[in-house]
């Protein structure tokens, strides 16, 4: 069985939080924050979970974007626009963090597939 991972599109206007990777196998690229289901945890558990070890961040309503395939992991991606606290990185997950409008992307290197990611992420919430 192909191992699962979930990430969520932090939603804010006309921006999403974008993390700085500071470890393999992704280290320096930009992308959401997420990882690695945990045995008995579903997809969106995973993700709530992921955000808030790797930015203090609690999110909720979660709606499922897609699905990517990215390298062996199965990636259910989330998007939102309700969360709360302050950001506090994990230093030894995130080295660095930004809102960036998906414009920008273009002057980052990203993980795979963001682009796309993103823009179906702010359809859904009338933000093209």
């Amino acid at each position: 069985m192909t191992p699962f991972a979930a990430s969520v599109a932090l939603l804010r206007r006309h921006d999403v939080l974008l993390i700085q990777r500071n470890r393999p196998p992704s280290e320096g690229l930009w992308t959401l924050p997420g990882g690695r289901l945990e045995p008995g945890e579903t997809a969106e558990q995973c993700a709530v979970r992921e955000v808030k070890e790797e930015l203090g961040l609690s999110v909720f309503a979660l709606r499922p974007v897609t699905v990517l395939q990215v390298r062996r992991f199965r990636l259910q991606v989330f998007a939102t626009q309700a969360l709360e606290g302050e950001i506090v990185p994990d230093a030894a997950e995130v080295r660095d963090w930004r809102w960036v409008k998906p414009g920008q992307l273009g002057g980052l290197r990203t993980t795979p597939d963001l682009g796309d990611v993103l823009e179906r992420a702010f359809r859904m919430f009338d933000r093209t």
